[in-house]
């Protein structure tokens, strides 16, 4: 589960922020370089599944829930296939080749929220698009780097605190 989750916040983060626009990731150079990386193909039609699935889940990180449609219109080709072991039960995706790394995706984000519940979040710099998995005890990391974002916004509150001193 830990390989599926990297990938999700790999596809996640594959539309960062680029001097105040949105840069796209998920073409056909490094999408397919990112989808071959995890097992997939990195065809157009792979690629075109993956935004998709970023697009919904990144809406519903921020709340919008609109998104939940889509997703379940990437799921409606989906199963999940059962294998019987001496250790138990493996449960293996079945589905079209183009929908598999799109499925991973999106089966990640559902066991994520189910397993740790608000965790999955938007990085807290607004000028930043990347998002975070909070794996600290207290649930309350804000940013997707420390050392770019973290310390960007802690010097901005200084700087505006400094501010507000000097003009009392």
């Amino acid at each position: 589960m830990v390989d599926d989750e990297e990938l999700l916040l790999a596809v996640l983060n594959t539309a960062p922020m680029h001097e105040g626009a949105v840069s796209e990731h998920l073409d056909a150079a490094q999408g397919a370089a990112l989808a071959r990386q995890h097992g997939g193909t990195g065809s157009d039609e792979e690629l075109l599944q993956l935004r998709t699935v970023r697009d919904a889940i990144q809406d519903l990180v921020h709340g919008r829930e609109g998104a939940v449609d889509s997703l379940q219109a990437v799921m409606d080709e989906v199963s999940m296939r059962p294998t019987v072991t001496a250790q138990g039960v493996r449960w293996d995706l079945d589905a079209p080749d183009d929908l598999v790394l799109a499925a991973r995706v999106t089966h990640a984000w559902s066991e994520v929220n189910e397993r740790m519940p608000g965790r999955l979040k938007a990085c807290a710099n607004e000028e930043c698009n990347l998002y975070l998995l909070d794996r600290t005890r207290p649930g309350t990391a804000k940013w997707c780097s420390m050392a770019t974002c973290g310390n960007r916004m802690k010097a901005r509150a200084h700087a505006a605190r400094a501010r507000a001193s000097a003009q009392s």
